[in-house]
């Protein structure tokens, strides 16, 4: 059996932790909003037309930090490069992987000279302000209308119900989103080698769990 790097501190374990004051925080009748809302999803499952591994990574339209347009072919170039889709800095467990993506991966990334980029539907100024006050340090791109997040088949929209959980947080999805929308990526991890092949790409459909630092590693390593 392969044997995995040992990292202390995975995602999964982080969620875990976090999971009850979670909770705790939005009490029982909108936790139970977010639990149905998760098996929901799980139960749909990954749609089809999804990208696989072997694909070539589509082209399109992205914002950098300043909001001035770029194509994400110009931006890898002959780059490998990992994509992290994330569904926007109101969500706690993008905030976990994120953050646990700096601290284990982006020291690899960098000691390979591949790029890692943290792609979002918001609004540049949102993501960037969020990410920087939180001590991130990831190149930051915006999906305008989730373009790119569409052409991987990796789009969602929340229910209803979800989403007036989430105005009662204060949360306003579609306020942040350069689109005006509430549509989002599911939380998604692609790696592509440097002729842009995808060799990588994991979708993870129930937002609470996210593609671990040793798996990235592992087709890192492969490419």
């Amino acid at each position: 059996m392969k044997q995995r790097p040992a990292f202390t501190n995975t995602i999964a374990f982080q969620i875990d932790e976090y999971r009850p004051t979670f909770e705790a925080q939005v009490g029982p009748a909108l936790a139970a909003v977010f639990a149905r809302e998760q098996e929901d999803l799980r139960r749909a499952g990954i749609p089809p037309g999804t990208a696989h591994a072997g694909d070539l990574l589509p082209d399109a339209v992205l914002h950098d930090e300043h909001g001035r347009q770029v194509r994400l072919g110009e931006v890898l170039g002959a780059a490998a490069a990992i994509l992290v889709f994330y569904r926007g800095s109101w969500c706690p467990y993008c905030s976990i992987a994120l953050k646990t993506y700096q601290r284990e991966l982006r020291p690899v990334v960098e000691a390979f000279g591949t790029r890692l980029i943290a792609i979002s539907p918001q609004a540049p100024e949102t993501a960037v302000a969020a990410a920087r006050a939180a001590g991130l340090r990831f190149e930051l791109y915006s999906d305008e209308g989730n373009a790119l997040a569409s052409r991987l088949g990796i789009v969602t929209v929340p229910s209803a119900e979800s989403e007036a959980a989430r105005a009662a947080l204060g949360i306003d999805v579609a306020g942040t989103n350069m689109d005006r929308t509430a549509a989002i990526p599911f939380p998604t991890v692609v790696v592509a080698d440097a002729t842009g092949t995808i060799r990588l790409i994991d979708v993870r459909v129930d937002y609470t769990t996210r593609t671990e630092t040793y798996d990235i590693i592992e087709a890192l390593i492969a490419l």
